[in-house]
């Protein structure tokens, strides 16, 4: 078997696409993936980290805001789009491959409509509730579409081929027992209250919840793991300046990143996070209810399309960015912090929308869509 898989831009487009190629690695060894991405992009470095062979192609997207500069930039795009259609195909027709498969990000683009061209059959997994336009437009060729989030359905053309399959999410994530977890940390039976703004941090996140940290240092209320991200060194500070003490707050995990995320995540009884699809599928297949914030800087305000799938379902509260204060975060925290029966509700709703066999659901649709393909050929 052989898979171009092709996708970038953000870790939400890469690591999905990684996880897949993962899967098939494990059932089939001796399977050759080449992943395609952006030259300068993330996947350049993530991809051969995870050991799988990459190619770079340049690509980049359309600016929409009406100006002299955007209409320049728009020029050089659509100048590396036609280049990028061309080492695409190139590229495909070098690797040959069976299927080529597309997570999303202006980078799978060039290299999914020349695999249509060519007669190669494409997937295209959205993992968001509200579809990028890259996704949008490669859906009207693409063999199979398929969906982290049955409300994207409504956001593609009626006669696409729809599988609802989730995001994949990673093992580790999946076995990590809540019990064992919160002995690892040192955590008691306080309520655990987990809390990220990804791994750049977010300011506004960070300052709405300077206030309830810093109140827990003093009454031992919550135990809190909060990651404040690269660009907020400034919040210990921040916490001192408002009376907390982090060298004697024992019930409080103030750190810059969280790199042991599938502990952290089984300890949590409460997390607060953006709405990002990864993230979302993750706390869903450990039922863990959650406040979630948007980002509203994010393409076609997705997040928020995201966090609504929960709160439809009573699985989460949302609070907007533009509505977030620190006495809004404070009331939601205590409210959902402090009823077990709402908690409860909330952790059993997220559950039942959890997909945990993603990566075995896309690797069942590659072998369906290869099988029809080869029968057709013959």
């Amino acid at each position: 078997m052989k898979i171009i898989f092709a996708g970038g831009g953000t870790a939400g487009h890469i690591n999905p696409a990684l996880a897949i190629a993962g899967y098939v690695r494990e059932r089939q060894p001796d399977a050759e993936i080449l992943y395609i991405g952006n030259k300068g992009g993330m996947e350049e470095r993530l991809v051969p980290q995870a050991g799988f062979e990459f190619r770079g192609i340049s690509v980049q997207g359309f600016r929409r805001k009406v100006s002299l500069k955007s209409f320049g930039e728009n020029i050089v795009t659509v100048k590396k789009a036609i280049s990028a259609g061309k080492e695409s195909k190139k590229i495909i027709e070098e690797f040959k491959p069976d299927i080529c498969i597309g997570t999303g990000g202006y980078v799978s683009g060039p290299v999914l409509r020349a695999a249509a061209k060519l007669g190669i059959p494409t997937l295209i997994h959205e993992q968001n509730a509200y579809p990028g336009v890259t996704n949008k437009m490669l859906s009207k060729k693409a063999t199979r579409v398929m969906l982290a989030m049955p409300d994207a359905r409504k956001h593609f053309k009626e006669n696409c081929r729809f599988v609802d399959t989730g995001n994949p999410v990673r093992g580790e994530i999946l076995s990590q027992d809540r019990e064992e977890a919160r002995k690892k940390l040192g955590l008691d039976e306080r309520p655990v209250i987990l809390s990220f703004g990804g791994s750049l941090g977010a300011d506004i996140i960070n300052k709405s919840l300077a206030d309830i940290i810093s109140r827990s240092a003093k009454d031992g209320k919550y135990q809190h793991i909060h990651a404040y991200g690269q660009y907020g060194k400034w919040f210990p500070k921040l916490l001192e300046d408002k009376g907390a003490d982090l060298s004697k707050a024992k019930n409080l995990d103030i750190r810059e990143y969280i790199n042991d995320m599938p502990v952290c995540l089984a300890a949590a009884d409460v997390v607060i996070a953006r709405a990002g699809a990864i993230t979302l599928s993750e706390i869903q297949v450990k039922g863990k209810p959650s406040i979630l914030i948007p980002s509203p800087n994010v393409a076609e305000n997705h997040q928020y399309h995201n966090a609504m799938s929960l709160v439809r379902k009573n699985a989460a509260v949302m609070i907007e960015e533009k509505d977030l204060t620190p006495e809004k975060l404070t009331e939601e925290i205590d409210k959902l912090a402090s009823d077990p029966k709402r908690l409860a509700e909330y952790s059993a709703n997220a559950k039942s929308m959890a997909i945990s066999d993603a990566s075995k659901r896309i690797y069942s649709i590659i072998i369906e869509v290869l099988s029809a393909d080869r029968s057709k050929s013959k």
